[in-house]
């Protein structure tokens, strides 16, 4: 798809997302229109972002529906609802709401307030994540051990490779948190570590593949190098409580 492909894309996508807030949402404050379409990297097969703000809402709520040949993912909220979505992406280390709201283009009468909330998500975005440590720092650095340690010794191989499937995503949080960057789930997961590091997104990308095919050496010595940054393995001494409602009375 070529330069003038895609603006064209963009443009279609953002008139549906007009449609939709005018039929869908009528009432919204503003909206937030984002996506890989909306940032010229869509295909015909992506998806629109849509991130409505109503003035209140009773509760938010997130739905999916498909307008003019376009799949859409609709998060509705009012102000203090996506603030807490927003600083709950901020604690996690998955800044998936921030960067819609970031990278969005805004639609609806209240522009002013959709842009204060828009610098907010930048400055939050900016900052970058918050440093790992404590239970789930802890937590990580068990899972990336365990997932780790079953990649040890013989195994056939299609284990070697549902267990590196399961260790992908846990050991490139541990990469880029560990390097105070953000992380992201499917697709953002090479994205972002290609970003921080060419050279080790191509070693982690070979040394999944190769145990994707069931030759799990690789990435296991790929697994014991990071584990090593933060103290080697992490098995002996974790120890996690179960929250106190974990109780069945009956």
């Amino acid at each position: 798809m070529d330069d003038i492909q895609k603006h064209v894309l963009a443009e279609r996508a953002l008139a549906v997302a007009r449609h939709c807030i005018a039929s869908r949402y009528a009432g919204a404050a503003f909206a937030y229109v984002a996506g890989s379409i909306m940032r010229g990297e869509g295909t015909t097969f992506s998806d629109i972002d849509l991130v409505v703000v109503f003035p209140s809402l009773q509760r938010a709520w997130r739905e999916s529906f498909s307008v003019d040949g376009f799949p859409v993912e609709a998060f509705v909220h009012d102000p203090q609802t996506l603030a807490h979505y927003l600083h709950q992406d901020a604690d996690s280390g998955y800044p998936i709401m921030v960067n819609m709201v970031v990278t969005g283009s805004i639609l609806g009468p209240d522009i002013d307030n959709a842009r204060v909330i828009q610098a907010r998500a930048a400055r939050m975005l900016a900052a970058g994540p918050k440093p790992l440590a404590g239970a789930d720092y802890d937590l990580l650095r068990y899972q990336v051990t365990d997932l780790a340690d079953d990649l040890r010794g013989a195994r056939p191989p299609e284990e070697i490779a549902a267990i590196a499937a399961l260790l992908y995503q846990k050991l490139a949080d541990l990469i880029l948190l560990g390097r105070g960057v953000w992380t992201g789930r499917g697709k953002w997961a090479p994205r972002l570590m290609k970003k921080l590091d060419a050279q080790l997104a191509a070693e982690f990308d070979a040394a999944f593949r190769l145990a994707a095919a069931g030759d799990g050496a690789r990435f296991l010595a790929l697994a014991d190098r990071e584990l090593a940054l933060h103290g080697g393995r992490y098995f002996e001494g974790f120890k996690q409580d179960a929250p106190l409602e974990a109780r069945h009375l009956g």
